[in-house]
């Protein structure tokens, strides 16, 4: 199964775990707070390379 394209923006693991679970559930203000969450993540994981976070990394 290939990952959504949405981790190429969303680097950290904690941060694709989050987009996961708030994907996952339904409704208009889940998909606003699915939304907000996003324009953030993007906006703080932007300077990170993907290379940085790989999934099972320790740091």
């Amino acid at each position: 199964m290939s990952q959504p394209r949405i981790y190429a923006w969303i680097k950290t693991p904690c941060g694709r775990s989050k987009y996961a679970q708030l994907a996952g559930e339904t409704g208009i203000f889940a998909r606003l707070r699915l939304y907000w969450f996003v324009f953030f993540a993007v906006i703080k994981d932007w300077r990170i390379s993907q290379s940085d976070h790989i999934d099972g990394s320790d740091s």
